[in-house]
């Protein structure tokens, strides 16, 4: 989920509006990002040609209810879903339902969990079954873009070295940047303040503090970065047709760097 709408409860302090957390709710938000990257490599590890999208929805509920979990996206700003799932030229917001997924399509799975009041949300793009060439550079591209972004994510730099960071490699590898859909702030709601685009320059946008935590998420497209909504509101796909991968991890502002929330134990 990316449009950031500025939307928090009250947590223990702010600074220019921009929720502060303190540890312990550091520490819960941790718990939130545990059982969100658990119900995702769920999905990523059960998704197979033949499969309806809906029934990966069904294994991410499964899994986070399992650990104690609420679904982030379902119902919210009436999204009818658990999770989205995008395929090839969708780039975000995919509803699940009766679709099948096809032996070479690229799929991007995003998900959010609710534990103690704390959201986390993460996406990852992957190749079903035999992919392209060209599917697999972009999806890792993506990726790699993703832990460019997270490395500038630290105390005393501003949003928009995480920007330029994510802009300046994924163009430099001939791909379309998103620019609409962009990353944003979490904690008790699941968008906050600031927004984080994947353009910018360096030195630019909201400084970083600790405590801070935001959602970094690049969306790269093999064509160019123009998208459209279709008919259900929901599903953004590209202009041109081309395929679209989509990375994002909950990433914590501490004073010994960045702390992903939504990494699984090792990474």
């Amino acid at each position: 989920m990316e449009q950031p709408q500025g939307l928090y409860l009250t947590v223990e302090g702010r600074h220019n509006g921009i929720t502060i957390k303190s540890p312990q709710e550091l520490k819960t938000m941790r718990e939130a990002g545990r059982v969100t990257a658990a119900g995702r490599d769920a999905v990523v590890k059960a998704i197979q040609p033949g499969m309806k999208t809906r029934e990966l929805d069904a294994i991410f509920a499964r899994e986070i209810r399992r650990l104690g979990g609420k679904a982030s996206f379902k119902g919210y700003r009436g999204f009818p879903a658990t999770i989205c799932v995008s395929i090839n030229n969708e780039i975000v917001h995919g509803i699940p339902g009766d679709r099948v997924v096809k032996d070479g399509d690229v799929v991007s799975i995003d998900v959010g969990a609710i534990v103690g009041g704390f959201h986390g949300d993460s996406a990852v793009t992957l190749a079903v079954g035999k992919s392209s060439p060209e599917a697999d550079r972009l999806i890792e591209a993506t990726r790699l873009s993703l832990e460019l972004g997270i490395k500038q994510a630290v105390a005393g730099n501003r949003v928009g070295d995480i920007s330029y960071a994510v802009q300046t490699f994924a163009e430099a590898q001939g791909y379309g940047v998103v620019r609409e859909y962009v990353g944003h702030g979490i904690g008790r709601a699941l968008h906050e303040d600031p927004a984080v685009p994947n353009v910018g320059e360096k030195g630019k946008g909201p400084l970083l503090r600790v405590g801070m935590v935001i959602a970094i998420e690049p969306m790269l497209n093999l064509g160019t970065w123009e998208t459209r909504v279709l008919g259900d509101d929901w599903t953004v796909v590209t202009a041109d047709g081309s395929i679209s991968a989509h990375f994002e991890h909950t990433v914590a502002i501490t004073e010994h760097g960045p702390w992903v929330l939504t990494a699984i134990e090792g990474e």
